[in-house]
């Protein structure tokens, strides 16, 4: 039996995909890499007592699911502005003051949790379950519940496998998983179609969007939306519904005029993305958040925009952006 000193080299592999999982299961980039982080030095401290009845991922897993189900016990679910109440009303009126006392959602680069290139069916799937929409869902199911319905439904293990990871039997773990996919199917909403990579069309809407809000014309960017599309501003706790709407609330409170906003193309939770950054006072463009965009039908039908500077260091970008003309 390999010793401590092989550990690392056995387990690094699993990084990713642990990474992964434990999102999936908390909505955090923050916390999941601390339950990685716990589940690596739990399992080095006791890798010499490990046997070798399950294999070295599973073993792993079982850990990880531990080190989260215990987190989830102190913690409330993750929300988006969307899943706290209606959307705003009136897009003239002062907006609420943003509320960093909840603990939002945070996006997930996707550089963080793929591994490299594979098939690419397997790609699609795995971009589709870090969608926005499903880890915002999966917020509202206990922890079990989640564990067991990423397993199952996300990574393809067996009944008898969850089952054992969890101490339960496979009827108890059946049962836990039909449970979750009936709360599931309530709270997420139907989404695009996915595709890999991003076709030539969506690329030019994409560009065609930062093109329009960076020049801060609301015209162009509201030809480019849904007419039932939604946008969301965490920590703001309110969102709008409705092209009109969104334009309106732009217009008004954010694209007041060209160049005060810069975005830089990235990806995140498998979707098109931006990194944002906007105008200081001191003429340098500093960071702002993430958009994450939902594309359906070849228009822009959701746009949350994470507006917290904290997040840009993590999609590998610096806190200031090269000038641009205004």
């Amino acid at each position: 039996m390999p010793g401590k000193t092989d550990f690392a080299a056995l387990a690094d592999p699993y990084r990713s995909e642990l990474l992964a999982y434990c999102y999936r299961m908390l909505g955090s980039v923050d916390d999941a890499e601390d339950q990685v982080q716990e589940t690596m030095l739990r399992a080095w401290r006791s890798y010499e007592e490990f046997e070798g009845r399950s294999s070295l991922r599973t073993w792993l897993y079982r850990i990880a699911t531990n080190s989260c189900l215990r987190a989830l016990e102190t913690r409330g679910k993750r929300p988006l502005p969307s899943g706290l109440g209606g959307p705003a009303a009136d897009p003239d009126e002062a907006p609420p003051a943003a509320s960093t006392d909840i603990a939002w959602l945070q996006p997930v680069p996707d550089q963080l949790v793929t591994s490299g290139p594979g098939d690419p069916a397997t790609i699609v799937t795995a971009r589709a379950s870090m969608r926005l929409a499903l880890i915002a869902a999966l917020q509202y199911l206990p922890g079990r519940q989640r564990a067991v319905l990423i397993l199952r439904d996300v990574l393809g293990w067996r009944a008898g496998e969850v089952a054992d990871l969890l101490g339960v039997s496979t009827a108890a773990a059946n049962s836990v998983l039909q449970r979750a996919r009936a709360q599931l199917a309530e709270v997420s909403p139907a989404e695009d179609d996915l595709r890999e990579p991003v076709s030539p069309k969506q690329r030019a809407l994409l560009d065609r969007y930062a093109a329009a809000f960076e020049s801060a014309d609301i015209t162009a960017l509201t030809d480019l939306l849904h007419e039932d599309a939604t946008f969301e501003m965490p920590p703001q706790p309110f969102w709008f519904a409705g092209r009109e709407r969104i334009s309106r609330f732009l217009a008004a409170r954010v694209l007041t005029s060209p160049g005060r906003f810069a975005l830089v193309p990235t990806a995140a939770n498998g979707q098109p993305a931006f990194v944002t950054y906007m105008r200081a006072g001191d003429g340098l463009l500093r960071a702002h958040g993430i958009q994450v965009l939902t594309i359906s039908a070849g228009r822009v039908g959701r746009v949350v925009s994470f507006n917290d500077p904290a997040l840009v260091a993590r999609f590998g970008l610096a806190d200031t952006l090269a000038a641009r003309s205004s």
